[in-house]
């Protein structure tokens, strides 16, 4: 069935109980999330979304919608199923490391998730809310997914990449050319996975976060509310650069309303556009393979004997292998038709993945 989708933002603060009096931000942190909460998540909003689906239903195709709800897992369902919106954003790998056994945990919660939903899930690596995955995956690893209870206040749960913007993206260093390489191979592993792939502006071009914007220049009202104790998302909102030139690097004809640092140019998409190898390049033959490969929404996952590498297949014999480690990996049998990175075809270097064609 062909859907045609649209975004309901925050769709769990949509319904509200502003019974007076109105209890204080201390009462409210310690009021339990459950479908009762005054503010979040409240049981009531799904009548809203019924009377959604009985208007989407009357198109054909019918119109879907993805949620973004940062509800607590059990809850999420409710939000995706076919008889509410249809699809829910799943901001889990925003919220992992690269690591192999982080991964494993969000696709497998996730697959179940969208089983018991009946709808297809979704993969996330970026969005407006938080640190670019290049950077993320360029800076030392949490070591640790937010709990579900960290996923249940409204707010997007932002710890990687924090303490770096807050001293304006000096310290810990930053690993520029691995962060890209880590998410390239991330963006591959994802775009591998059954269910439906959402894609933030500029990741396509490996944009890394902008952290050094004058207070003056800053437009998050995080950043004001805070006094500058959180530098909030402006960052991962710089207008992308289209050419190497002008005003705003092909974004418009006047001045940006964030400022573009000079390296933006580097990763231009006219850059971007004329060489073979760039990121820009590889999400578009990405793009094309998963469409021509696309089947079934399932996957098995292959044993490894390796703890940093991840291995599955689709229902069609489309394989895909990503290696977490540094250490090259032997490829099973096949045709690798692509790579986050160049190599010979045979054992797969580290942070790299590969797709392998059906046999």
């Amino acid at each position: 069935m062909a859907w045609t989708a649209s975004r309901i933002d925050v769709a769990h603060m949509l319904t509200k109980d502003l019974t007076e009096p109105l209890p204080s931000r201390e009462q409210l942190g310690a009021i339990p999330i459950d479908g009762n909460h005054p503010l979040f998540d409240r049981d009531d909003v799904h009548e809203v979304y019924a009377e959604w689906r009985a208007v989407f239903n009357q198109y054909d195709p019918p119109r879907m919608a993805v949620a973004e709800a940062w509800v607590a897992p059990s809850r999420v369902p409710m939000y995706a199923r076919p008889e509410s919106l249809g699809q829910s954003f799943n901001f889990d790998l925003l919220l992992a490391d690269f690591d192999a056994a982080m991964f494993r945990q969000v696709v497998d919660d996730n697959l179940a998730l969208a089983a018991r939903s009946g709808s297809s899930t979704t993969w996330v690596l970026s969005n407006h809310d938080v640190v670019r995955h290049a950077t993320r995956y360029g800076l030392p690893p949490i070591g640790v997914l937010a709990s579900a209870s960290e996923r249940t206040t409204g707010e997007p749960v932002e710890r990687a990449g924090a303490s770096w913007l807050l001293s304006g993206g000096t310290a810990p260093a930053l690993d520029r050319e691995g962060g890209v390489r880590r998410a390239r191979a991330a963006s591959l592993f994802l775009l591998g996975l059954p269910g439906s792939a959402y894609l933030y502006q500029g990741e396509e071009l490996g944009l890394h976060e902008v952290a050094g914007i004058a207070p003056e220049r800053r437009q998050d009202p995080t950043f004001f509310r805070t006094e500058g104790a959180e530098i909030g998302r402006d960052g991962c909102r710089v207008p992308l650069p289209w050419t190497t030139q002008g005003a705003a690097l092909g974004f418009g004809t006047a001045a940006p309303h964030l400022p573009q640092p000079a390296w933006f140019a580097d990763s231009a998409v006219s850059v971007e556009d004329a060489e073979p190898a760039s990121t820009l390049r590889l999400y578009r033959r990405a793009l094309a393979a998963r469409r021509a490969l696309q089947s079934g929404e399932a996957l098995g996952w292959v044993v490894t004997d390796r703890d940093d590498v991840l291995h599955f297949t689709r229902p069609n014999g489309w394989q895909v292998v990503t290696n977490f480690g540094t250490e090259p990996y032997p490829l099973p049998d096949g045709e690798v038709i692509l790579a986050s990175l160049e190599f010979d075809g045979t054992e797969l270097p580290g942070q790299a993945t590969a797709w392998i064609a059906p046999a």
